[in-house]
């Protein structure tokens, strides 16, 4: 599972969706699907954008978590 965290670093800086994506000259529509972690692809372009304008790395901003193994409950 891909965990996106522009929700918080935009939080921090207490920035619109709008107002970044106007600062970035990125679509809104690009950061919205991002902030919402609903986000298909991310252009490299749009990712380095946002590690200049929030000062961080990639791995400050897209966090890669593996789904846990359910346990079976016929043991």
């Amino acid at each position: 599972m891909i965990k996106c965290h522009l929700s918080k670093l935009m939080g921090e800086e207490k920035l619109k969706i709008a107002d970044l994506a106007k600062a970035l000259k990125v679509n809104r529509s690009t950061i919205a699907s991002l902030y919402h972690e609903k986000a298909q692809l991310i252009n490299i372009d749009v990712l380095e954008k946002l590690c200049k304008h929030f000062n961080c790395t990639i791995s400050d901003l897209i966090e890669y978590r593996s789904k846990a193994k359910k346990k079976s409950k016929n043991k």
